[in-house]
């Protein structure tokens, strides 16, 4: 979630950046594309420059003309861009380990390191790329708003599982927790561990289990003890006319 947040936040600000400061980012472009075309040779920044020179028809900065600017042109004293980059040319015929070609064939005959080009592209490629961005800037601002979009709702549906997830652990925790404090009593119906507490027993028989056998109710009790009684006073009547008999 992390992620998304620093994703979402960087491209509104590269968006915001380009907006406000595009004057300062198309003058760092130029520069860039200028050190490129008086650097080009073997280099990853000079096929880049010859992709976009070649698919986009165009050849230079500004023009053609950029290139009398490049540090090896300028060895050979041109004063017109008659030895150019073999991608600004529509069909073009390379010399063997070399990148530049010309459509003067004084020059192919005289130098067998330049190949042969035919159609020069005389559109600046700035201006190429101004145009295709004109006709185009809808279908960019839509695709970047696009993208924002569902890179919140990502971020919106990651924040609830989070939310949820956090939700579903607390519960846990928290049954845990009352099991733990509080067990259910109908799990451990004989807190006694399953022996049985002869100190008390329901004298009706209550608990369906078995009666103690030497169990009396009271009332049997209170009729056993008026019998003793009786027994007791027959027995001390009968003692006494003894007595007196003999």
């Amino acid at each position: 979630m992390g992620f998304l947040i620093v994703l979402v936040l960087g491209q509104l600000f590269v968006t915001v950046l380009l907006l406000l400061d595009k004057k300062k980012i198309e003058q760092s472009v130029n520069d860039s594309v200028d050190r490129i075309i008086s650097q080009y040779g073997n280099s990853s920044a000079s096929r880049l420059m010859d992709n976009v020179q070649h698919f986009a028809e165009c050849c230079g900065r500004t023009g053609p003309g950029d290139w009398l600017k490049n540090s090896f042109i300028q060895t050979l004293n041109l004063t017109s861009p008659e030895v150019l980059p073999c991608s600004c040319f529509q069909t073009f015929q390379p010399a063997s380990a070399s990148y530049w070609c010309s459509d003067n064939s004084s020059f192919t005959a005289a130098e067998t390191w330049i190949g042969e080009g035919h159609g020069t592209f005389n559109e600046s490629c700035s201006q190429k790329i101004n145009d295709w961005l004109k006709e185009n800037i809808l279908t960019i601002v839509a695709m970047d708003a696009i993208l924002i979009l569902l890179q919140l709702a990502e971020l919106s549906i990651a924040a609830s599982l989070f939310r949820s997830l956090g939700q579903k652990e607390v519960r846990k925790k928290n049954k845990r927790l009352v099991d733990e404090s509080d067990p259910d009593s109908s799990t451990d119906s004989n807190p006694a561990g399953g022996e049985q507490n002869h100190a008390f027993m329901d004298p009706d028989g209550a608990d369906g289990g078995p009666t103690d056998p030497n169990y009396m109710p009271a009332e049997d009790a209170n009729m056993a003890f008026d019998l003793y009684n009786q027994n007791q006073n027959l027995g001390y009547q009968g003692y006494q006319e003894a007595v007196q008999h003999y």
